[in-house]
């Protein structure tokens, strides 16, 4: 399950959206989908619920046994890297080896206001942060002397049980650039369609593609894409939910932005329009791009296959089941409906329970 907690405080608690989110986990294990995963943001309904993804991975790894925690995202520039390598190691020797680590710059100024943290560092902090963490579980008597930070020489505990690296996804929204430097680097690659065209979509996973193959990599790249799925057997109640919760995920998303009609940076090229798309959201046109899923199982079926076609087989599908303050037993149901009903209408690729996330 991709768990981004959009929605207003006064609509579900925080306790019982997290008692929610670990009973959401164990179903997932349950019925054999490949990974959990959340989020890191802070101060307001949109995700404010989640400032440290490795608080509550670590309680969904204590109450499952195999299926893989991940973070989408976690974000370097807002914590110091002795602390956050720290922090994951720990996170993978509690879930015994089951931690995948997605990296993030994150993206609303308030938050680097927050942090103090300038925003036109956004950049040289994320790839400080990041190489400092992967060097700190790869290597012995690490001694850093970055932009940033200065330390060492320290050999992290504890070691991380994944051996020779914890996994490591880069988080890209919009970047072309970015997705090309994740591969050739030899990282794993975190997308969200609902940010981008079609087109921009498949020019950033081209260019990962390439570079990754460029660079001459062993192993099997992975390709995390994000979507909400709203699937029910009788679509017009699929639909009625999906336009409730994805009209009020734009409205906050479109507070948590507000900040962007004063803001300007070179880190961010393009993101004072945020805004402006916010306002223009329309559902029905969000739906017929397949930049969300809902319908009947026979619809979303039908809906990722399109997705396979645009975007290549070698996706894992990261599905929000549980968006806004739906109520557990609607979220429940779809899953359950989705694992017997989508899944087998989809055959292989993407149909195998193996590529798909909840």
């Amino acid at each position: 399950m991709n768990f981004f907690p959009v929605l207003p405080p006064e609509r579900k608690s925080a306790a019982d959206y997290y008692r929610e989110v670990l009973s959401l986990s164990v179903l997932a294990e349950e019925l054999g989908f490949e990974h959990v995963q959340t989020i890191e943001h802070y101060g307001s309904g949109y995700g404010g619920y989640c400032p440290d993804p490795v608080t509550l991975l670590t309680a969904v790894a204590g109450v499952t046994r195999r299926i893989r925690i991940a973070t989408g995202a976690v974000v370097p520039a807002f914590t110091h890297p002795l602390k956050l390598a720290g922090k994951l190691a720990m996170l993978d020797n509690l879930s015994g080896g089951r931690l995948d680590v997605g990296f993030g710059r994150a993206f609303l100024p308030d938050e680097f206001d927050w942090f103090e943290v300038p925003m036109s560092e956004s950049r040289a902090r994320f790839d400080e942060g990041l190489e400092a963490c992967r060097r700190l579980w790869t290597e012995e008597n690490v001694e850093w002397k970055g932009q940033f930070h200065t330390f060492g020489p320290i050999t992290l505990l504890p070691r991380p049980v994944q051996q020779p690296c914890i996994p490591v996804f880069v988080a890209s929204a919009t970047s072309p650039e970015s997705c090309a430097a994740a591969g050739r680097k030899g990282y794993h690659l975190q997308v969200v369609p609902s940010v981008t065209s079609r087109g921009q979509l498949q020019e950033m996973l081209a260019g990962y593609r390439e570079a990754w193959a460029d660079a001459g990599h062993t192993g099997r790249h992975r390709i995390q894409i994000k979507y909400t799925c709203y699937v029910d057997e009788d679509r017009e109640r699929a639909l009625t939910s999906a336009r409730l919760f994805e009209h009020s995920y734009v409205d906050l998303m479109a507070q948590a932005v507000r900040s962007w009609s004063s803001t300007r940076s070179d880190q961010y090229p393009g993101y004072e329009k945020f805004i402006d798309k916010a306002r223009a959201y329309r559902f029905d046109d969000a739906l017929a791009a397949n930049k969300v899923l809902a319908g009947t199982p026979q619809d979303v079926a039908a809906q990722l296959d399109d997705i396979r076609r645009a975007f290549g087989g070698d996706l894992t599908v990261s599905l929000q089941f549980n968006p806004g303050w739906m109520p557990l037993e609607q979220s429940t149901g779809a899953m359950r409906l989705f694992a017997d009903q989508v899944l087998p209408a989809l055959g292989g690729g993407l149909g195998t329970r193996q590529l798909l996330t909840a």
